[in-house]
């Protein structure tokens, strides 16, 4: 039996009534770590990197005053004990990431997701930011390994609501530029978009030499359309765009194509050389951490 002093960790639905998101992503990662026997946290050298924007927190003794001397602004000199690797969290708040049927949305566990991830980098002292989109980028946190970082990334997702429709391609190929060096990207989004163009714009991901998790969220009722009766669907993306429809009727056609759908996403992900997982709302977030950590250990073996 629950109890509030043991959250569900394994109930994505009824750990998320526990509180603050910060308190969420570190219940998911520390209950994760305790039934693996594992611990986030490794070694790192301290040779200097690069510099970065000074944030309020960020210790005074690391701020550049040459810089600041040529430039009249504060920078941090950041050190490979800070930067052993830099990750970005890309976070879909499109309409069709509002989708809740009997769980939380799909953008609630996503956001989950995300801010586990942020707190699980930062623990292994990895560098580590945000971009969450619709239409377009919305916020931008630039990768940093301080621990106001987890702050300012979980107080962003715990304000942003889903917003409009989107074109997944056209935004991957605006995020290009905003990605100055090689960084693992993990991007949470049901990838519902033209897999055409969606292949060409996550290819200019691992052009430019990213390492790429792609994590495809979706709802149990996306997965075996359990409806039953005439039912009216409509658009999170487009309010105005309703349909009636007799479930039964529809069910073989919505299935054959989302399964479809989703079989091109997989394939495009090994085409490109990507790491792949699809998650299901109702399913434990720790099984999204193994995801995350098998890639990882994949990739440092390469």
């Amino acid at each position: 039996m629950s109890t509030p002093s043991s959250p569900p960790v394994n109930d994505p639905t009824a750990l998320a009534k526990y509180g603050q998101l910060d308190f969420v992503a570190r219940l998911i990662v520390e209950g994760y770590m305790l039934g693996q026997h594992k611990s986030p946290f490794k070694g790192s050298s301290v040779e200097f990197v690069e510099h970065r924007q000074y944030y309020p927190g960020d210790e005074i003794r690391h701020i550049d005053w040459r810089a600041y001397g040529k430039t009249g602004k504060y920078y941090i000199k950041e050190f490979e004990e800070e930067t052993n690797m830099r990750a970005y969290l890309l976070v879909d708040g499109s309409g069709s990431m509002a989708y809740a049927g009997k769980t939380l949305s799909k953008f609630d566990y996503a956001r989950h997701v995300a801010a586990a991830l942020g707190y699980l980098l930062l623990s292994q002292r990895d560098a580590v930011g945000l971009m969450t989109f619709d239409t377009k980028v919305r916020e931008r946190i630039d990768p940093a390994t301080h621990p106001f970082t987890f702050r300012r990334i979980t107080q962003s997702l715990q304000s942003w609501k889903p917003g409009d429709e989107t074109s997944l391609a056209e935004v991957f190929a605006s995020m290009l530029p905003l990605i100055k060096r090689r960084s693992l990207l993990i991007v949470l989004s049901d990838f519902f978009d033209d897999t055409a163009k969606l292949l060409e714009a996550i290819k200019q991901f691992r052009h430019a030499r990213h390492e790429v998790l792609l994590l495809q969220i979706v709802a149990p009722e996306e997965e075996d359309f359990p409806f039953a009766k005439p039912t009216q669907f409509h658009s999170l993306e487009q309010e105005t765009h309703r349909i009636l429809v007799d479930p039964h009727r529809l069910r073989a056609i919505y299935l054959e194509q989302y399964r479809a759908h989703n079989q091109e996403i997989a394939r495009i992900a090994g085409v490109a050389g990507m790491d792949y997982q699809k998650i299901v709302t109702t399913e434990s977030y720790g099984k999204t951490l193994g995801v995350y950590l098998d890639a990882r250990t994949r990739r440092l073996g390469r």
